[in-house]
């Protein structure tokens, strides 16, 4: 009776939980019924409401009309046009000694345009730039310093010759170098070194054709040549077929980890001088002129390294740079003035010079950096000019430190202070205040 009573309440319990789990199965079948319906629901109006939108489309279509060939060609070729336009805005107040005749002891020229004291507007720069099609990009940079406007670039390059070759042609700033190509608003300090100002009286120009290979190695490689007028400083315009200047250069570099990165390179200048001028000082102490003709080579070489916290330098990077040039000139002198009865005679020269500088950013808006320079005026054969003419042998140097700040990339105010012994005999103490403002669209600064 006991195990009757057992069987049956054991099949009791199992059939309460049968009926409880088939209670839970249907309800959830009815949940996904109902949901499977509601999606059904709103799958439907969201196709009625294409076809709807549809209809009205086709409905509303205007009748096309024909283009003539000649129109959609006007039509491409006038939206085509449409050039990046900025100007640049740099000015300055200088403090410095009133020193007569300017210039950098031992070196032709002297950077005689480098120093102006007070109140400046030291050089606007308007920009126009554009693709002129698939193939090609034009840009054309006019400056504007001192009440007078020039043609700074003028020039258009490749964009689809492939293989890493690059073609640019017109007036440019050359390759050589590492600071040569950036502007002045681009720089990190209010002027140019030293070694720029004796080598060129601030950059160096080209009129001619510049070709570029870049190596399809994981290095870094670029390899340069340049060909043309050569009328710039150390040449000058000699008004007549050929080249009258040429240019080589190698650049390497590479990434180290993420947050380093290097560079360095080598290059070589050649020019041809046909009468160009240069004062000197006689053994009396009167101003004698002389006329160079023969040419003129030089060899640079430059190295920079980066550093940004996991490649990031937006908010805390520094770089270090430095250059170092040498200089070779040989011809003939010929004097005038006070350099009796000597006319003409030979002329040889071999100078250098260096700069090093390191630029810290230690906060999104704020930079401070240091440089230091220093040339050699290095040996000089007048040949019989050398009895009439005082060649005082010297080491020019200079010392800078700024700091500045950027509302933004399009706004910045630098604070330079420096002391100038580029002057035998003069330890000029300057003091620099300069803004750059850079309105419309143009291209990112380089790190």
């Amino acid at each position: 009776m006991q195990k009757s009573f057992a069987v049956a309440a054991l099949l009791a319990v199992s059939c309460g939980a049968q009926a409880a789990s088939d209670a839970d199965l249907a309800a959830i079948r009815s949940q996904i019924d109902e949901m499977k319906k509601t999606y059904e629901q709103r799958i439907a109006a969201l196709e009625q409401r294409l076809a709807q939108a549809e209809t009205r489309a086709s409905v509303e279509k205007p009748e096309s009309v024909p283009v003539p060939v000649e129109s959609r060609h006007t039509v491409a070729a006038a939206n085509a046009f449409n050039p990046e336009v900025s100007l640049i805005l740099q000015g300055q107040y200088r403090h410095a000694k009133d020193v007569p005749g300017r210039a950098i002891s031992g070196f032709v020229p002297g950077g005689e345009s480098l120093n102006t004291r007070g109140f400046s507007a030291d050089e606007t720069e308007l920009v126009l730039a554009a693709n002129v099609d698939p193939y090609w990009r034009g840009q054309a940079i006019v400056a504007m310093a001192d009440g007078q406007a020039q043609i700074e670039e003028a020039w258009f390059q490749s964009l689809g010759i492939g293989e890493g070759i690059g073609l640019k042609a017109g007036r440019f700033r050359s390759g050589i170098g590492y600071l040569n190509e950036q502007h002045p608003h681009a720089r990190d300090f209010s002027d140019a070194p030293l070694m720029y100002q004796a080598m060129f009286g601030d950059s160096y120009a080209q009129d001619g054709v510049q070709l570029k290979w870049l190596a399809p190695t994981p290095l870094f490689v670029e390899l340069g040549a340049e060909i043309g007028r050569g009328a710039h400083f150390p040449g000058t315009d000699r008004n007549r077929n050929g080249v009258g200047g040429g240019a080589l250069y190698v650049h390497v570099g590479d990434d180290v980890g993420i947050s380093n990165s290097w560079r360095a390179g080598a290059s070589w200048l050649k020019t041809r001088a046909a009468e160009r001028t240069a004062d000197f000082v006689d053994i009396n102490g009167a101003l004698a002129q002389g006329a160079f003709t023969g040419d003129s080579t030089t060899w640079l070489a430059d190295f920079v390294w980066k550093w940004a916290p996991n490649g990031n330098s937006a908010h805390q990077n520094f770089k270090f740079q430095s250059e170092y040039f040498l200089r070779d000139e040989r011809g003939g002198l010929d004097c005038a003035g006070t350099c009796g009865a000597l006319v003409d005679s030979r002329y040889k020269t071999r100078q250098s010079g260096w700069y090093a500088q390191g630029v810290y950013q230690f906060a999104p808006e704020w930079r401070a950096g240091l440089r230091y320079e220093q040339l050699d005026s290095g040996t000089r054969d007048l040949g019989a000019n050398m009895a009439n003419l005082v060649v005082d042998s010297y080491r020019p140097k200079k010392v800078s430190a700024m700091v500045d700040y950027s509302w933004s990339e399009f706004s910045r105010v630098r604070l330079q202070i420096a002391q100038d012994k580029s002057m035998q005999g003069i330890t000029d103490n300057q003091l620099t205040l300069q803004y750059v403002m850079s309105l419309g669209a143009h291209g990112a600064h380089k790190f």
